[in-house]
Formats: structure tokens, C-alpha cells, sequence
């Protein structure tokens, strides 16, 4: 716990700020007053690269980014009950609400999707290694996974190992994406 200016104790989120774990955890929306950087740019903000283009959706990739987060945590209680196929599953949807929220911010709207995870990393410029990340993750979007494998075997034909495995694999690609959505 650390204390705030204000003497309250608070736990500290590792990788968010004050300002944004606020808004996160309780539904402030941001307005572009409120967005660092968006009122004014100096000469020197004109020379640099920015990651978040005028027509982004900040407000949108960081609730997409939460659902990701939240598609993690159920991916980890699914582990735990041996579903590990539904294991899996959450971790394919993480990793699209990841790449989504990357598409928001850098494109003000959506990618198109096909349940290809590597093709949806190149389309928002995930590098190399995370769009294999993604690609080993693609298998098991449940349209493509049913339509060799019956439902009733979907937690037979994946086990503890492999759906751990993927759990990193996902991690991965949410690091990466965390590194983006929350500096926006």
C-alpha cells in the first residue's frame, strides 16, 4: 500500500498511474482536456513520433483493453476448473480485444477480423514475435476449433500444459498491448 497526498492508503496497480486507474476503475470518461498532450503541442511534440493520432479512440481502447484484462482473469479461473479448451477460448478473445484496442488508438476504429490473430497483429503493427504470439492463439476461436472437434472433447484434446502455455503466449501480447493502450 503507499499513501496518497492525501493521506488515504491506496494499492498501486503496477503500470497505471493515479489518474488512469481511476478512471478505469471507476468509469470516468476522459474528455480531450483530460487526455495528456491533446490540448497543445509544443514545436517539440510536432518533431516526435506520436503513438496516438488525432482521430484515435482513447476512451474506447482502454475499455476494450479492461475487457481484455477481464477475458485474462477468466481464462485462469477456467484453467483451475480443467476447462482448459473455454482456457483457451478466453485467451483467443484477449488477445483480440488487445489487438482491437491497439486498432482504436492507432486508427480511430476497428480492424477487419476473420479469427486470424496473426493477421489482426499485422493489420495494427504488432512486430514479429507478438503476431506469433498470436498466431498460436488462433486455432482456438471456437467457430474454427467446433468445426474439427466436438464440444463434449474440447477440454480432452487440450491439457493443463498446453493451456498454461497459451496463457503465456497471451500475456505476452497484453504486455505488449498494455505498453501502448495505457501510455496513450
Amino acid at each position: 500500500m503507499s499513501q496518497t497526498h492525501d493521506g488515504t492508503n491506496e494499492t498501486p496497480y503496477e503500470g497505471l498511474d493515479n489518474d488512469l486507474e481511476h478512471s478505469l476503475l471507476h468509469g470516468v470518461t476522459l474528455t480531450d482536456n483530460e487526455i495528456p498532450g491533446a490540448a497543445t503541442q509544443s514545436a517539440h511534440d510536432d518533431e516526435e513520433d506520436d503513438e496516438v493520432p488525432l482521430h484515435s479512440d482513447v476512451q474506447g481502447a482502454l475499455g476494450l483493453f479492461a475487457e481484455a484484462v477481464q477475458d485474462m482473469a477468466t481464462s485462469t479461473v477456467e484453467l483451475s476448473l480443467g476447462r482448459h479448451f473455454a482456457c483457451a477460448d478466453f485467451c483467443n478473445q484477449a488477445v483480440e480485444k488487445a489487438a482491437q484496442a491497439i486498432s482504436l488508438l492507432r486508427f480511430g476504429r476497428r480492424s477487419a477480423y476473420n479469427h486470424d490473430l496473426q493477421a489482426l497483429g499485422k493489420a495494427v503493427g504488432a512486430p514479429e514475435a507478438i503476431q506469433l504470439e498470436m498466431a498460436i492463439l488462433t486455432p482456438f476461436h471456437p467457430e474454427a476449433f467446433y468445426a474439427d472437434t466436438p464440444p463434449e472433447e474440447a477440454d480432452e484434446i487440450i491439457n493443463a500444459e498446453q493451456a498454461s502455455s497459451y496463457m503465456q503466449s497471451a500475456r505476452k501480447v497484453l504486455r505488449w498491448a498494455r505498453d501502448i493502450v495505457l501510455r496513450a
